[in-house]
C-alpha cells in the first residue's frame, strides 16, 4: 500500500491516471457520475481502459429532467450500467414535513442538512467496500478546489483513494474534448448553466460570472460544496 505522500505524487494524463487506478484497484473502484461534462469525459476515457467499470450516480429526488436525459443518452451510447443510489425515504419525508420544501435557502446549516440527507448519506452507501473512487473535479471549478490533486487519500471516507484525473484541465479543454468526440452532454449547458446540481439550487449564470455562481447563489463562494467533497485529505 502506497503512503499518502506517494499517492499525492502520482501525476499524468487523465488516461494514465485512470489506467493506473484500474490496475491498482479494480474491481473495488468506481466512478461517481453526476453527468457533468467532466464525468461524461471520464466515462468515454474508461471505455478504452475498462468498459465494465462500475459507475454510480446519486438521485437526490430533485434533479433536472435534462440530467436524466443525459444519463439515458450515456447509457444507450455506451451500454453502461448506472448504479443509482437514493436518499432514505423516511429522512426525506421527515425533512420536508418538519422544515418545508425550501429549508435549504434559510441558512447554511439547513442547506447542509438537506445535502447530507440527499447526497452525503447515499454517497457513503455507494462507496461501501471500495478502495478508490473517481470524480470529475477540477481545480478551476471553485475556490474550494484550488489545492485539488489528481490522486489523494480521502480521510473522510475511511482513507480510500480518491482520483480526480481532470484536476489540471481548464474549461476550454473540457469543451474541446467533448466536441472532438461528439459526446452527449446535459443540454442545460446550452442555456447558460455552468455547474449543474439539484434543480432548486442551480441556475444559469450571466456573462463574466464565475462558473460556480449558479450553484447556491445565495451563499458565499467558500461555502459552495455539498459535503461530497470535504477537504480533509492527507498529502
Amino acid at each position: 500500500m502506497k503512503s499518502a505522500t506517494d499517492i499525492a505524487a502520482i501525476r499524468g494524463s487523465p488516461q494514465d491516471v485512470l489506467a493506473w487506478a484500474v490496475e491498482q484497484f479494480h474491481p473495488r473502484l468506481a466512478l461517481a457520475c453526476s453527468f457533468s461534462l467532466e464525468d461524461v469525459i471520464l466515462v468515454h476515457m474508461l471505455q478504452a481502459i475498462r468498459p465494465d467499470m462500475r459507475i454510480f450516480a446519486l438521485d437526490t429526488g430533485r434533479l433536472n429532467e435534462e440530467t436524466f436525459e443525459c444519463a439515458e443518452a450515456l447509457r444507450r451510447r455506451y451500454g453502461v450500467k448506472i448504479e443509482w443510489h437514493f436518499p432514505d425515504r423516511e429522512d426525506v419525508e421527515r425533512l420536508e414535513r418538519e422544515q418545508g420544501l425550501f429549508s435549504f435557502r434559510e441558512s447554511l446549516e439547513a442547506r447542509h442538512a438537506c445535502c447530507h440527507i440527499r447526497k452525503v448519506v447515499p454517497l457513503a452507501r455507494a462507496l461501501t467496500g471500495l478502495q478508490a473512487w473517481i470524480t470529475g473535479m477540477r481545480r478551476e471549478q471553485s475556490v474550494t478546489r484550488t489545492e485539488l490533486r489528481q490522486v489523494e487519500v480521502d480521510v473522510v471516507h475511511g482513507g480510500i483513494t480518491k482520483l480526480n484525473p481532470l484536476a489540471d484541465w481548464t474549461t476550454d479543454e473540457v469543451w474541446a474534448y467533448t466536441r472532438e468526440h461528439k459526446l452527449p452532454y446535459n443540454r442545460l449547458y446550452d442555456s447558460g448553466y455552468a455547474s449543474i446540481g439539484c434543480a432548486p439550487c442551480t441556475r444559469a449564470i450571466q456573462a463574466g460570472e464565475h462558473p460556480r455562481a449558479g450553484r447556491w447563489w445565495w451563499e458565499n463562494p467558500e461555502h459552495k460544496e455539498c459535503g461530497l467533497h470535504v477537504r480533509h485529505t492527507k498529502r
